[in-house]
């Protein structure tokens, strides 16, 4: 092997102490308090609560990456300092390819090209790939850089404009590559994939990645390497364990728990953050309405809306949306309260996330982890570790894996 590979055992174990902390620590996770004006921990934790709901949007925004550096009241502290010994991961070795045709980041957004280069700096194989499989291509940036040190290239993308768009740019920069149109959900994918074929995947979300994994399992693909992302987007209600070892978990993750990792962001634009603080505090102003309109102190869910309803003003906004949800309509109220109060829950929202944020990385972990074992059940060879800094995406974590001739005739 290139580098280190973990053993079945060594994944266990990290498995297990995850699996150990989120478990009990469940109670301070589960609940999102963008849905809760209470939650059930602030009665064993009244002063973390007072302190949390005491600081403003901008503490909170200052402190969203990185929530175990606060010095917040306990049991904040020994919480951060346990995720923190969890959540360590190392980065995979790198060697840049600096034969790489600058050409190829042409139609490329900067912020991805980096990606692509950085995921493609890490790849180390026992075997020199002959097919490059890109899977859930978009237009093939990934598969077209990696197809550049050699080896024949196929992309995979439903999307026909995509596969089009794929194709040409292909073609304009000389390299040979195969665009298919194809649903990789659908049963004519696993004819794509064999012993020969190394499939790779940056990003690709819930069931498209985990189908991956399963059929290059089923077509015993010799080598594959995966950045997960979206853990969320699944078809099931409930998140269905990938291991045997993860089967046996107490650990039950609604969809909803599945988007806990993705709650970190990179930093966005004054206008985007407005835009999206704006759109939160709205929605928090209009959830403490339709609970005295409802006579019902719990959440009721709104639909996605469109970026111009921020155009109204707040009162035609939440009329608009009591229409929508056909509540009574509201009597003669102070909007301007109204709104500032949902300025105010949503400073208060965000400092409550911070508790949840400890848990991001070591959930992202369980779930990679659950990954890792199912491939290393079937033989593989499995090595884990980050292939970017986060500030290039928080989802740099990425799996590499090779089929173990001796652990597979074991």
């Amino acid at each position: 092997m290139p580098t280190h590979s973990f053993s079945h055992s060594q994944l266990a174990e990290r498995f297990e102490q995850l699996d150990a902390f989120l478990l009990q620590h469940q109670a301070l996770w589960r609940p999102r308090p963008f849905s809760h004006r209470r939650l059930v921990w602030e009665a064993d934790h009244p002063e973390l609560a007072r302190w949390l709901r005491g600081r403003s949007l901008e503490e909170a925004e200052a402190a969203h990456n990185h929530p175990d550096r606060l010095t917040a009241p306990a049991p904040f502290p020994q919480l951060a300092a346990q995720a923190r010994a969890l959540s360590v991961m190392e980065e995979l070795p790198s060697s840049p390819n600096s034969d790489a045709d600058a050409r190829q980041s042409i139609d490329v957004p900067g912020r991805k090209w980096l990606q692509i280069q950085a995921f493609g700096s890490v790849l180390a194989f026992s075997e020199h790939p002959r097919h490059w499989l890109d899977w859930c291509a978009g237009k093939g940036h990934l598969g077209r850089q990696l197809a550049s040190r050699g080896g024949a290239l196929t992309c995979l993308e439903r999307d026909p404009a995509l596969v089009a768009a794929g194709t040409r740019l292909s073609q304009r920069l000389g390299i040979d590559a195969k665009h298919c149109q194809q649903d990789v959900m659908n049963d004519g994918t696993f004819a794509q994939l064999g012993p020969t074929v190394t499939p790779v995947a940056l990003h690709a979300c819930g069931d498209l990645h985990v189908r991956l994994i399963e059929l290059s399992i089923r077509q015993r693909c010799r080598q594959l390497a995966i950045a997960p992302c979206c853990y969320n987007r699944i078809q099931t209600d409930r998140y269905q364990p990938l291991s045997k070892l993860a089967a046996r978990s107490a650990l039950e993750l609604s969809r909803e728990d599945l988007g806990l990792p993705l709650s970190e962001t990179v930093t966005a634009g004054a206008r985007e953050r407005r835009q999206r603080d704006q759109s939160m505090a709205w929605r928090l102003g209009f959830d403490l309405l339709q609970r005295d309109l409802r006579g019902e102190d719990s959440y009721l869910p709104t639909p996605s809306l469109p970026a111009n309803w921020l155009k109204k003003s707040f009162e035609h906004y939440c009329h608009d949306l009591v229409a929508i949800k056909a509540l009574p309509t509201p009597p003669a109220l102070d909007w301007v309260a109204l709104e500032r109060s949902g300025w105010q829950r949503l400073a208060e929202v965000r400092n409550l996330e911070l508790l949840r944020g400890l848990f991001r990385r070591p959930l992202e972990l369980w779930l990679l982890l659950d990954r890792a074992l199912l491939l290393a059940e079937n033989g593989y060879a499995v090595r884990t570790g980050t292939f970017c800094r986060p500030e290039l995406t928080p989802r740099n974590l990425l799996l590499i894996a090779e089929l173990d001739d001796q652990a597979a005739n074991r």
